[in-house]
Order: structure tokens, then sequence, then C-alpha cells
């Protein structure tokens, strides 16, 4: 016969530190992981971009302009338009084109205007991207905004 083996209390508190030590693993392994790989700024300083938050907004939406981004191809096309849906070209354009979760995939496309649309050779891959663009009017005014892109690829 096998000897019957006894749960002492020496057993609970192994069985519980080694519940909570894997607990506390997984935790810091999820925390290292979300700091690492998202740098989490958007300006670098926060309280001087306040200060002039409501006139460069006003200042924005007197423009009057209505941004879409739309992905597939391998390109990124970048519709800018006034109030009257026209095309706008701008005197200036810069865009980073990224995850919102990382900045592994981050691209900086080189946006060409066609007439119409701005376009840029870009690599997509399925899921949802951030196009963050700072764009110039003729007159001067900044126009900054950020623009999601959902692409899903067609086919098989």
């Amino acid at each position: 016969m096998t000897e019957a083996k006894i749960l002492t209390g020496r057993h609970v508190a192994l069985i519980f530190c080694g519940c909570f030590s894997v607990i506390i693993g997984v935790n810091l392994l999820l925390a290292y992981s979300a700091v690492k790989t998202f740098p989490g700024l958007e300006v670098k300083n926060s309280y001087v971009a306040s200060q002039h938050f409501d006139e460069n907004r006003t200042a924005q939406e007197a423009l009057g302009w209505s941004v879409r981004a739309d992905g597939g191809d391998g390109e990124v096309i970048l519709s800018i338009t006034d109030r009257a849906g026209l095309p706008v070209e701008v005197s200036s354009l810069e865009a980073t084109l990224g995850r919102a979760t990382h900045v592994r995939d981050d691209q900086t496309p080189a946006f060409v205007f066609d007439g119409t649309h701005y376009v840029a050779p870009a690599v997509l891959s399925d899921g949802n991207w951030n196009l963050r663009m700072t764009a110039e009017s003729a007159d001067g005014t900044q126009f900054q905004q950020r623009v999601i892109l959902h692409v899903k690829k067609s086919g098989p």
C-alpha cells in the first residue's frame, strides 16, 4: 500500500507563493512590453502646447478643411478638401504613418499632389493605422490632425 500524503501548512504556503509569483511575473512582463512598444509621447511639453491650443484650433477650423485617408495596393491616399468639397493644395505637408500601439511600423510617406489627392507609396498590412499629419495653408496657417486609416486587403 502507498502512504497517504498529508497537506501541511508549508505546502499551502508554497502553493500560495507560487501562484502569486506567476501573477506578478505576468503583470511585470505585460507592463514592460507596454512601455517598450509605445512611447506615449504626443508633444514634448504639454504645458507649452496648451497655451496656444484654442487659438490654433480656431485658426484651423477657419480653414474649413476635411481630411480623409485611404490605403491599399502599396500606397496611401490623403484627400484634403475645403468647405465646397474642392481639393486643397497645401504649401507643405509632413506626415507619419504608423500603428497606434507601437512605433516599429512607423513610416514617413513622401506625398505628391496629383491635382486631386496626395499620394505616397507605403507598406500597409491589414489593421488600423494612424496618419499624423501637419500641413500648412497658403496663408501660413498650420493644420494638424490625426487621421485613422483602416486597411483591409481584398482577396483570399
